[in-house]
C-alpha cells in the first residue's frame, strides 16, 4: 500500500506557450465528467483509505467538477493546483469542505505583458485577487513562478513587493525549459542568476529553499513531494499520471476505448529501485546519505573536488550554490 496519492487532470482552456507537460485543449464537458468518474472510481477500489498525502495536479484540475474525485480522498495534506481564473468564493469553499487544505496556483510571473505572451489570460492583479480570495479559507497556499522567458528584463520588480502581503507559504521557482523553442529566452547562466535573485528575495519574505526549485515557510514544505523525493511509494492515478509501488512503475495514458484512461506497469530491478529511491534526496537540503552505494564514492568526491557538493561527515552529501545550478548534471553522473 502507497503512504501518497497523484492524481492528474490532464485538462486545460489551452496550451500556454511555454508548455511541455501532459496536457491538452479543447476538451468538452462530458469528457472531464467521464475522466472525473473514473478517477474516483480507481481512487475508491485502491485499500488505501486515507493517505498521508494526496496531490491533484495538471493541466488544470479545477476545470472538472471535482466533486466526485474529491469525495473519494482522505488525506492528511491535500493539495490541489489552481489557475487563477478558476478561483471563486465557491470553488475555494468547496475545496476546503471537501478536506483540502493546500493549494498551489501557478502565477508563473508578475510581468502582465510576459504573462500575455504566456497565453495565461489574466493580469498581476487578476493573480492578487484570485490568492487573497484562496487564503480566506486555505491558508497553506503558494504560487509558482518561471524565470528566464522571453522579455523579461529583471528577476525582481517593484510590484515584487507586493508579495510580501500575499501571506505566501510556499514558492516554487523554475527556469524556462525552453523545449517549445521560444526566442528570446535568456541564456542559462542569466537565469541562474535570476534564480539566485529571486532566492535571495524569497529569503527576505521568510521563505527557505528546502529543495532546489522550492521554498516554504517554517513547516509549510510540500510534505507529497518530500516523500517522492525521500523515496517513499505513491500511487499515480490520470493520463499522465506516475506512480512507484514496491519494485512496480506505473504510467498512465489516454486510452483509445473503454475507461479514459489505462495503465502501463514496469518492474524494476531491487538494485534499480534503492539508487532511484536514495539518489533524489540530493535535491534537498537534507542531502544525499551515499552509504550502501560504493559506486558512488569516486563521481561524488570527484564533485565535491570540484566544490558542487559539501561532504558532512563520513558519506552525506550536500549540494553547494553552485551544485543545486547544476544539480541534473551530477544526479546523471550517479546514475
Amino acid at each position: 500500500m502507497a503512504d501518497n496519492l497523484y492524481v492528474h487532470f490532464p485538462f486545460c482552456r489551452g496550451k500556454c506557450s511555454y508548455c511541455s507537460l501532459h496536457s491538452r485543449g479543447g476538451s468538452s464537458a462530458e469528457e472531464r465528467a467521464a475522466y472525473v468518474s473514473a478517477v474516483a472510481l480507481a481512487v475508491s477500489s485502491r485499500p488505501e483509505r486515507r493517505w498521508k498525502t494526496a496531490y491533484f495536479g495538471g493541466g488544470t484540475p479545477a476545470l472538472c467538477d471535482l466533486a466526485p474525485a474529491l469525495a473519494a480522498v482522505e488525506a492528511d495534506e491535500f493539495t490541489v493546483e489552481l489557475h487563477p481564473l478558476d478561483v471563486t468564493d465557491g470553488l475555494v469553499a468547496k475545496l476546503a469542505d471537501a478536506g483540502v487544505n493546500r493549494v498551489s496556483m501557478g502565477v508563473q510571473s508578475l510581468d502582465d505583458a510576459i504573462l500575455g505572451h504566456m497565453g495565461r489570460g489574466y493580469s498581476f492583479e487578476d493573480a492578487e485577487r484570485a490568492f487573497a480570495a484562496v487564503k480566506k479559507r486555505i491558508d497553506n497556499a503558494g504560487i509558482d513562478l518561471i524565470v528566464g522567458y522571453p522579455g523579461e528584463t529583471a528577476a525582481i520588480l517593484p510590484r515584487h513587493s507586493r508579495l510580501a502581503d500575499w501571506g505566501l507559504r510556499h514558492c516554487s521557482v523554475y527556469a524556462l525549459q525552453n523545449e517549445r523553442g521560444l526566442a528570446g529566452a535568456v541564456d542559462d547562466d542569466t537565469a541562474m542568476d535570476r534564480i539566485a535573485e529571486t532566492a535571495a528575495f524569497l529569503e527576505g519574505l521568510g521563505l527557505s529553499r528546502y529543495e532546489i526549485s522550492n521554498y516554504a515557510a517554517p513547516g509549510f514544505e510540500c510534505r507529497h513531494n518530500l516523500a517522492v523525493w525521500r523515496g517513499e511509494d505513491y500511487a499515480g492515478i490520470g493520463e499522465g499520471a506516475c506512480g512507484r509501488e514496491g519494485l512496480l512503475r506505473t504510467t498512465g495514458r489516454r486510452s483509445r476505448g473503454g475507461s479514459p484512461f489505462e495503465v502501463r506497469t514496469e518492474e524494476v530491478s531491487p538494485e534499480t529501485d534503492a539508487k532511484e529511491r536514495r539518489i533524489f534526496r540530493l535535491r534537498t537540503r537534507e542531502g544525499l546519505d551515499a552509504s550502501g552505494f560504493p559506486e558512488w564514492e569516486e563521481p561524488l568526491s570527484r564533485f565535491a573536488a570540484e566544490g558542487l557538493l559539501e561532504r558532512r561527515g563520513r558519506e552525506l552529501y550536500v549540494l553547494t550554490p553552485r551544485g543545486a545550478e547544476v544539480c541534473d548534471a551530477i544526479l546523471a553522473g550517479l546514475a
